[in-house]
């Protein structure tokens, strides 16, 4: 047997014919024609980057290669690195791999910019402070889901559709607090409403829409003008409790959907987006989704407070 001097000669005379016998193509994804970066390995036995099989998962549920289904691949959801090949390209070409993972890092940070290219889901109205649970079956809209949670931002904007453009003005960020992976691919995203903004300018990113983006901010008052907003607040918090405990049916079934009415916050002016309750009754208020998007846009409190006072009067009023 070997003694460990002429183990460890015997493992260096082998280390260099890896590298020789080896060429960078070898460790090539047959999917983006770069080196691996974190390969995995299907049950047929074909490898390729996590991140390319993953895009081409979002589209049908086989192997880009030999087309065996992965549908119970996709449903364990558990993509686990194939070892030996990191191993092997870290041993053979480590300055290389070094690059790939850069430029890796590079596409996060880019994705990872809250103002600049945001992804933008087109769908549905949402609202700050409040829950806004979606359905992803897209494939464009998968890749994008799976992109925020890559880049660790884990947040997208989400504005409705408008006619003559490919998206409305304002919109507003979403949180993702959970995702459920289904069988076929698709999704059950539970996300909650971020803060509010309006589109400078829109883009497009392997599919989906995005925009780059400013925040929106209500003005604060102060002194004499702040009392009034108190007020005024006050008397339309007390409006939207009567109008929860009007009792008619339609107004029983969205509080068995969306749950109580929030509760007052102490200062009204702490967060740039106002109070969340108003937002909870906005997203309840049988509103036209254009006049939604316009107290969604408007930054006085005094204003949104003013025409939802004047909604809810309207409302109490309506016969049951």
């Amino acid at each position: 047997p070997l003694d460990n001097k002429e183990e460890t000669a015997a493992a260096k005379c082998t280390q260099p014919c890896l590298g020789e016998s080896l060429s960078i193509s070898d460790l090539e994804c047959s999917l983006c024609i770069r080196m691996f970066f974190e390969p995995v390995t299907t049950p047929c036995g074909h490898t390729f980057c996590k991140e390319c099989l993953e895009r081409c998962l979002d589209h049908r549920p086989n192997c880009p290669l030999c087309k065996q289904s992965l549908r119970e691949y996709l449903k364990a959801g558990r993509y686990n690195p194939t070892v030996l090949l990191q191993d092997i390209m870290l041993a053979t070409f480590p300055t290389q791999l070094a690059e790939r993972r850069e430029l890796h890092r590079a596409e996060m940070a880019e994705l990872s910019n809250l103002t600049k290219n945001i992804p933008i889901f087109v769908c549905t109205m949402s609202f700050p402070g409040i829950p806004c649970p979606l359905h992803v079956f897209e494939p464009r809209y998968r890749l994008m889901i799976r992109r925020c949670q890559e880049s660790g931002t884990r947040r997208f904007g989400m504005c409705i559709y408008e006619n003559g453009k490919s998206f409305a003005d304002y919109g507003c960020m979403l949180e993702i607090r959970q995702v459920e992976l289904l069988a076929d691919g698709r999704s059950l995203v539970d996300t909650i409403g971020r803060q509010r903004f309006r589109v400078l300018s829109r883009g497009h990113r392997d599919g989906y829409h995005t925009a780059d983006i400013e925040y929106l901010e209500d003005k604060k008052v102060s002194g004499e003008e702040l009392q009034e907003l108190q007020c005024l607040h006050e008397s339309t918090y007390r409006l939207a409790q009567r109008f929860c405990e009007h009792g008619d049916l339609t107004s029983r079934h969205i509080l068995m959907q969306h749950g109580p009415l929030p509760e007052k916050e102490e200062d009204i002016q702490a967060s740039a987006d106002g109070p969340t309750w108003c937002w909870w009754l906005i997203s309840i208020l049988p509103l036209d989704p254009s006049y939604q998007l316009n107290l969604l846009s408007c930054t006085s409190l005094r204003a949104r407070l003013s025409q939802l006072q004047h909604i809810l009067t309207a409302l109490l009023q309506q016969p049951p």
